[in-house]
């Protein structure tokens, strides 16, 4: 796997990274580091921040950033990740947050989450899971508040392209009891030369077994909105019901400039269920998960052309 994409890129690109971190007791924060270039070749980096109540974004010069391309390692100013550990040192304004997160091995998907599309030039933006999830160790001190992630779960994934979907849905979780669980689904408008289309990738894995629903293998999508999502695929069903959610803002890339603002409910209560057949093989109600659904277009979702 590649993990960074932006060293040859000249314009109108970003790269992002989402790591999301839980304690055992519920608290969630959520990093997202980014390379963004505009239509004349400037570069930016960003750093965001997201809880369960608030956001932050963050401006560093392109002197102060790394990314590896054949590891996890991505450095913004004095911030480091890796596959190994995230070390935060972050000073500014209203905003005090610093320590180190140790990470247990990354649990990765057994092929591209993309599939075939990953090799169709030309995409807005393409999609990648680093880490399903995995193990916790340390403390984050922000804004005075200690938090302790020993015991807790992480995830990790990416985005690069041109701009975000016009219209999609994602949600993540990760759970450990009273079985570990991890989960990620994204439906989004793909734009084509001529026309559009609504893609879907999902991931799911349930008693160490992966299971794969895509566009790529035939996945129906018979609801998707702002509420959650049916997707169908031969004999297997996933629902996604949102229960509770409190979104804040985040920005995201338009043509490589972060000028879009999006929400996005960092600790949303969603019930997923997964069938095959008739046979239920989990209902689970996260009140840890994310949950974003945006929408930028005119028309209703039913006059699209679902594949």
């Amino acid at each position: 796997m590649k993990y960074y994409h932006g060293a040859s890129q000249n314009n109108s690109y970003f790269e992002g990274w989402y790591l999301k971190y839980q304690t055992k007791d519920g608290k969630v924060l959520a990093l997202i580091p980014a390379l963004h270039i505009d239509g004349t070749g400037q570069r930016s980096i960003s750093l965001q921040i997201l809880t369960d109540s608030a956001s932050w974004w963050l401006e560093y010069p392109e002197t102060e950033f790394h990314a590896s391309q054949r590891r996890f390692h991505i450095r913004v100013g004095k911030n480091t990740f890796c596959d190994e550990e995230t070390q935060l040192h972050v000073e500014r304004d209203g905003l005090s947050l610093h320590g180190t997160l140790y990470h247990g091995p990354f649990i990765h998907l057994t092929s591209d989450i993309m599939g075939p599309f990953r090799f169709f030039a030309g995409m807005e933006c393409t999609h990648g899971v680093i880490s399903m999830g995995h193990l916790l160790n340390g403390t984050l001190t922000l804004n005075g508040e200690d938090m302790d992630f020993t015991g807790g779960i992480g995830y990790v994934e990416t985005d690069l392209g041109r701009s975000f979907p016009s219209t999609y849905l994602w949600t993540q979780c990760v759970w450990r009891e009273p079985q570990c669980g991890s989960l990620m689904l994204s439906i989004a408008t793909i734009p084509l030369p001529i026309g559009q289309f609504t893609g879907c990738i999902c991931a799911v894995i349930h008693n160490g077994r992966e299971y794969r629903l895509a566009t790529y293998r035939s996945v129906r999508i018979e609801q998707w909105s702002s509420t959650g999502a049916i997707i169908r695929q031969g004999k297997y069903r996933l629902s996604v019901e949102v229960l509770e959610k409190q979104g804040h803002p985040l920005r995201a890339p338009v043509d490589g400039v972060m000028g879009r603002t999006i929400h996005e409910s960092l600790r949303a209560r969603v019930r997923y269920c997964f069938w095959h057949g008739e046979n239920l093989l989990f209902e689970h109600t996260d009140d840890c998960a994310s949950f974003e659904y945006a929408d930028q277009r005119p028309t209703a979702h039913n006059s699209q052309k679902n594949m």
